[in-house]
């Protein structure tokens, strides 16, 4: 078992790596998350990957706050993805707590929720100015051609969604036998690291 500084995560370096040998999969970015519902029921979707929170360990996504996404985090923050890279055939699972910076929470977050908002696509932040996301569908389509958000100052509603990992379960199918390793975060300063089974 190896200990690593909370700042030295090993797991990080190898999923940047990922990320550059599969750049030719526009997919490559995207990855399952699962919540937990308030029935206890798991609820999966995929969203993209926004990159890590500057000097953190921190995975970034964004989501609507009227989501029902949005929902099951304020009564459950526990979640994990998985991301699976075709190119090099390795899987990551992380595991940990989302945070859900809205435009009312964590003030010391909301430089970071406006830079991710910047950051967007006209196409992504225009979704966010779209009726409400699970309502029944609107049948007009003046509803989803609404005129283009400010693309300096998020809408209300734009939330910065943040996966504070604890473990981190990495596999190579690649080889005989296959590789794996646990990576799980000690006493908030420290990851530990151990090989696996696959």
């Amino acid at each position: 078992m190896t200990i690593f500084k909370k700042h030295l995560t090993p797991w990080r370096s190898l999923i940047t790596r990922a990320l550059h040998q599969n750049r030719s999969l526009v997919y490559a970015r995207y990855v399952q998350l699962a919540t937990v519902r308030e029935n206890g029921f798991p609820a999966n979707r995929t969203v993209v990957f926004r990159g890590f929170l500057e000097d953190t360990n921190q995975l970034k996504f964004i989501t609507d706050i009227r989501s029902e996404k949005a929902e099951q985090i304020s009564k459950q923050p526990a979640a994990e993805v998985c991301w699976y890279f075709p190119n090099t055939r390795e899987q990551f699972r992380i595991t940990g707590e989302l945070i859900l910076v809205s435009a009312d929470s964590h003030p010391h977050l909301q430089s970071a929720r406006i830079k991710m908002w910047q950051e967007l696509s006209d196409a992504a932040r225009l979704q966010f100015a779209w009726p409400i996301p699970g309502d029944m569908r609107v049948q007009t389509s003046e509803a989803f051609a609404p005129p283009a958000p400010d693309n300096i100052q998020p809408l209300e509603n734009f939330c910065l969604l943040l996966l504070e990992p604890v473990k981190v379960d990495h596999l190579q199918l690649r080889g005989e036998p296959q590789n794996r390793w646990i990576y799980h975060r000690h006493e908030q300063q420290e990851w530990l690291t151990e090989a696996i089974n696959p």
